[in-house]
């Protein structure tokens, strides 16, 4: 596309940006309570990086949402809802589906001399998934599909699609771009929801320069987002048709109506009693 063809096609401004809360070597870009609530399906996104002591996140539950961990670098344990540590390896993604509740957990031990960087997205999940069965599954980078710039973690984009389900219409890709190089991204119709979230870089996004390891949303539209590698550079971009539906918010948990909430942390309560019996879970970490 040439630049004349360019400077013609309609710019979807941002709406929102921000570098979220940084804890440790979590930075949380949004969540149910701030963005989430203007970006649902997308209703959490951490960035992890990590690099020095060994990291070890205890078993943990989630209901009403699905969760997606994409690896950028380094390795990490994951415990799977029935208790199998798959090692997920850099470009790799991790997909649990909750449903009505599962417990799940992560660990990486060699941060000492390899950095572990990566993101964890949480969606909400629409009423006919929300109680439903929980599943998860795992992705190396090589299975993953891809168009041009860009691999698909979820849904489709330019005849590649994601073997992963997604539980409504939407896209999150991971973008690597070269210094100088040109890519636009045009939503599919009916995906008005619309983030980008650098990695590394410098970027342009309708003109506008996007810093690394910050969060921006775009005003709801139809538009597409035209990006400029200003340097070598990488992101994540989500789009989706919007979650028509609450948040009913627990600590671990999103749903779409407090009935539900209730009995998605109820489950959780009873794996949990399961998993302390197992000996897998001290009682004190059942809420």
């Amino acid at each position: 596309m040439s630049a004349v063809a360019r400077s013609t096609l309609p710019l979807r401004r941002i709406a929102h940006r921000t570098y979220g809360r940084r804890s440790g070597p979590v930075t949380r870009l949004m969540s149910p309570g701030d963005l989430g609530q203007h970006l649902k399906p997308f209703v959490f996104l951490d960035f992890f990086d990590m690099q020095g002591p060994p990291f070890a996140g205890a078993l943990h539950p989630h209901s009403g949402i699905a969760t997606l961990s994409y690896l950028i670098d380094g390795h990490m344990d994951l415990i799977d809802p029935d208790g199998t540590t798959v090692t997920l390896s850099p470009g790799g993604v991790e997909w649990m589906q909750a449903g009505r509740g599962m417990w799940h957990g992560a660990s990486a031990s060699d941060v000492q001399n390899n950095r572990v960087r990566g993101f964890q997205l949480w969606v909400a999940l629409p009423p006919s998934l929300e109680l439903g069965p929980s599943m998860g599954a795992f992705q190396a980078s090589a299975d993953i599909a891809s168009s041009g710039p860009a691999k698909v973690l979820l849904g489709e984009y330019d005849g590649a699609r994601s073997a992963l389900p997604a539980p409504s219409p939407m896209n999150y890709l991971a973008v690597k771009l070269k210094a100088g190089e040109h890519w636009t991204y045009t939503p599919p119709r009916g995906h008005t929801v619309l983030w980008v979230s650098p990695v590394e870089g410098g970027l342009l996004g309708n003109g506008e320069l996007l810093q690394p390891e910050e969060l921006i949303a775009f005003e709801a539209g139809d538009d597409a987002v035209h990006f400029r590698a200003l340097t070598d550079t990488q992101f994540v971009l989500g789009s989706a048709a919007p979650h028509e539906h609450d948040l009913a918010l627990g600590y671990y948990s999103v749903h779409t109506s407090p009935n539900a909430l209730l009995l998605g942390e109820a489950h959780i309560r009873e794996l949990g009693q399961r998993l302390v019996e197992e000996g897998r879970l001290d009682p004190y970490d059942i809420r």
